[in-house]
């Protein structure tokens, strides 16, 4: 394909496809593992990001009325945790002037969010409220089924239609038809009695039967809406009151314990001492039993962080209630970073808002609060920019440092959180003063599990084969037999 194509594809693409094993992952498990199947998968999709410039989609480059009437974006979580990407369907009217800038949006969009959570699936939300037959655009439509089941791999884990209008039922006869069985399945037609079997209510608007108090608007774009935890930096402060003053001391004292474990030379101490001054002096640390380092690590061109995806919290059955995020410095400057949460109502973070020296590695303890659990809708986010060697790495440094550095400056990193049900602890969940290996994810068994079928299938399909070939054997050795008894047949009655 290349060697015919290459003019066709865009080069960062090529050169990401040879250097992203999990994107080919995604590409094959999308395509049951059939290798001539995914190739042309790979070859359609590469073309229209290049006829589409994906890679250089922006919110400069198209109209801003695009962006303004909010009729395409991100915002909140499924049941399970996905991303939902919402179609609100009443701001759409058919235009074919204004069809390739709203398929661009859709692009936009799509490669916005694979770009930030590394090709975390979405679940689509077809909003349908007050909708009719002058909202109905199929061109629109089979797009943005094509996105998903032709150039985005793997990206889609079900679609939820809102009240579609019975005018609209012979217009989704024809959409069946251009989904095929796999994405057929993935279908969810609900109303405002079923749809919380999807979502729950607190990412739903009133109009769905929900409390989300969500008002659309632009700009800037919309996203999570990330917030600064409690306990910015240091000792816990009295607004905590879910806590008393003997449980403040314990997590202090475990997490002084955590950090000596792990910080053995002097520049790492020069990190602790940023957590929090009591831990300076406090002589009964001693070092955690059976310590291992997270599985997963992001590399970030500031900073790399530990784990690379997910937080593991236990169940309120399990009690793990902390869990640890370790950076580390690649660069030769100072990095400073914050830690934000979209639930700050629920989470301790220590530090939140700090800085690393180079070559360093930093020790970042978040911990659940009062009577609170966590939610896989949970996320955080992770912020880090370079600052100058002749900045201090002061809170009011930091602060004015946050206030002045420019956005295109800042890396960002997202983590959501797992909930561990099992009694065998994530490898990333602190408890007893020790990590555990990790449980097997519901992805994980998921992804196991279509392998298995694919297998499966496959197995059925070469039997179906051989069966076939066994038949036409038979049926060919009968034939041979009778042309051979009627030439017998023939020469006996020639010589009588």
């Amino acid at each position: 394909y290349f060697l015919d194509k290459s003019d066709k594809y865009d080069s960062r693409d090529v050169e990401r496809l040879q250097q992203d094993d999990k994107w080919v992952e995604n590409y094959l498990i999308w395509r049951h593992d059939v290798v001539d199947d995914t190739l042309k998968m790979i070859d359609e999709s590469f073309q229209w990001r290049k006829e589409y410039t994906v890679n250089d989609l922006s919110e400069s480059v198209l109209p801003k009325w695009l962006f303004e009437i909010g009729a395409l974006f991100l915002h909140g979580y499924d049941k399970e945790g996905y991303k939902l990407f919402w179609f609100k369907v009443k701001h759409h009217t058919r235009d074919p002037k204004q069809q390739l800038d709203k398929k661009k949006l859709v692009a936009f969009w799509l490669e916005h969010y694979a770009k930030r959570d590394h090709g975390k699936p979405l679940t689509v939300v077809f909003d349908m409220a007050e909708t009719g037959i002058s909202h109905i655009d199929l061109d629109f439509v089979r797009f943005i089924v094509n996105c998903f089941t032709d150039y985005y791999p793997n990206f889609l884990t079900k679609i939820v239609i809102f009240e579609m209008p019975w005018i609209m039922n012979a217009a989704f006869k024809i959409v069946k038809g251009w989904l095929g069985p796999d994405a057929i399945s993935m279908l969810k037609f609900t109303n405002k009695n079923d749809v919380q079997e999807y979502i729950s209510g607190e990412y739903l608007p009133p109009h769905m039967g929900g409390t989300d108090s969500f008002k659309y608007s632009y700009p800037p774009l919309v996203d999570d809406d990330f917030q600064t935890p409690l306990c910015e930096n240091g000792p816990i402060t009295s607004e905590d009151e879910h806590e008393s003053k003997e449980e403040i001391d314990a997590d202090t004292k475990e997490t002084g314990e955590l950090n000596e474990a792990q910080n053995l030379n002097q520049k790492k101490m020069n990190s602790i001492e940023q957590i929090s001054k009591s831990e300076e002096t406090d002589k009964t640390e001693v070092k955690p039993k059976n310590a291992k380092k997270a599985l997963t690590t992001f590399k970030g061109p500031l900073l790399h962080i530990s784990p690379a995806e997910e937080l593991y919290f236990g169940s309120k059955e399990t009690g793990e209630k902390k869990c640890l995020i370790v950076l580390t410095n690649v660069t030769k400057n100072v990095v400073a970073f914050k830690v934000r949460t979209t639930a700050p109502e629920k989470y301790r973070v220590k530090p939140s808002n700090s800085s690393c020296e180079p070559g360093t590695s930093l020790d970042i303890i978040v911990s659940l609060h009062g009577g609170f659990a966590a939610s896989l809708q949970d996320r955080f986010l992770i912020m880090a920019a370079e600052m100058d060697q002749s900045s201090g790495a002061g809170v009011p440094e930091l602060t004015q440092f946050w206030k002045e550095v420019p956005r295109t400056k800042v890396m960002e990193h997202r983590l959501r959180c797992h909930v561990v049900e099992s009694s065998k602890p994530s490898s990333l969940t602190l408890k007893d003063n020790a990590f555990n290996v990790p449980a097997k994810t519901n992805e994980d068994l998921h992804i196991q599990l279509t392998h298995l079928l694919q297998i499966n299938k496959r197995l059925e399909e070469q039997m179906n084969r051989c069966l076939w070939f066994q038949q036409l054997s038979v049926v060919l050795s009968l034939l041979s037999v009778t042309v051979a008894a009627f030439c017998f047949y023939l020469a006996y009655a020639q010589r009588s």
